[in-house]
């Protein structure tokens, strides 16, 4: 009997990341005239990790001076707000809430949709398509998509730096922090942009390995939520911490995990510890309980 470890599709999908992220960062002058001109009024939207891919983008997009930006779950879009273009994040291309979203503005604002099969109703949903099929994948749970979405926009605003990709490889190479798989809880903290990652990263645990999972503003993090951090728990800061927060952690005796690498390749460290965690639980990243690839709501 053999004990070789076969790689799941998520651990092979994560494991691409520096490679697709560099074509991504190649795309974005192609697609330039598909994604939003400076000074847009711009809405992004998405369901589930799309979602926090748009909470990113948008807070990258605004903080940069390109223009008002805001960003939710397609399903509760603003009905009465007005938007130049809206950008739909849809790895399958398929998701309800957002081909309604789609058919809703057709003719009310701009639209581009970001996916990763253009074989789907998405193809005639929005005015423009932008591929992303070499990023697409088997697995339920979406790893490489998502950052791949992400860096095509990071790049189309000139914020993709050239070490991202760097940083990517490091999360994909080094140990994990000791200790930290055997957590029994995890906090993920984040700043600006970096709280859509932080959010991101909970729901990557609580899909692969049914952890107990949270994810908060930095700042806000005081305000309640440290209460159950103690021995046997993780905090993780994606970006910058706030100036003697990691102090405080480590007073209540749980683990710090301090964010050193680029935010976006501090999430795909956290994408590895969401598999060693299923690992160690024997489960199926690949096939989390309750979920499928797209959610696909009977009109009847």
């Amino acid at each position: 009997m053999s004990n070789v470890h076969k790689e799941s599709h998520v651990e092979n999908e994560l494991n691409s990341q520096p490679e697709c992220w560099t074509r991504a960062a190649g795309l974005a002058t192609r697609h330039k005239a598909a994604l939003p001109a400076a000074g847009d009024r711009v809405a992004i939207v998405g369901c589930g990790t799309s979602w926090f891919m748009a909470q990113a983008a948008a807070a990258l997009r605004e903080q940069a001076g390109h223009g008002e930006t805001d960003a939710f779950a397609a399903s509760e879009f603003p009905a009465g707000r007005s938007y130049d273009h809206v950008i739909a994040l849809t790895r399958s291309g398929t998701t309800t809430e957002v081909l309604d979203l789609l058919a809703a503005h057709r003719g009310r604002a701009r639209t581009t949709a970001i996916t990763g099969d253009p074989a789907t109703p998405i193809a005639d949903a929005a005015d423009d398509l932008v591929v992303l099929d070499f990023a697409d994948e088997q697995s339920v749970v979406q790893t490489r998509f998502a950052t791949t979405a992400l860096t095509l926009l990071r790049a189309h605003l000139g914020l993709h730096p050239e070490q991202a990709v760097a940083d990517a490889r490091t999360a994909l190479a080094e140990p994990l922090p000791e200790g930290l798989v055997d957590c029994e809880q995890f906090t993920f903290l984040g700043r600006g942009w970096t709280v859509g990652l932080a959010n991101e990263a909970a729901l990557k645990m609580r899909e692969a390995s049914l952890s107990w999972t949270e994810a908060y503003p930095a700042m806000e993090y005081r305000h309640g939520p440290i209460s159950i951090t103690t021995s046997g728990t993780a905090t993780w800061m994606l970006g910058e911490a706030p100036e003697g927060l990691a102090e405080q952690v480590a007073a209540t005796g749980g683990l710090w995990i301090e964010g050193r690498l680029d935010p976006l390749a501090e999430l795909v460290r956290a994408q590895r510890l969401a598999v060693a965690v299923a690992a160690r639980r024997e489960l199926d990243p690949d096939r989390p309980r309750h979920l499928t690839r797209s959610v696909i709501l009977d009109a009847n």
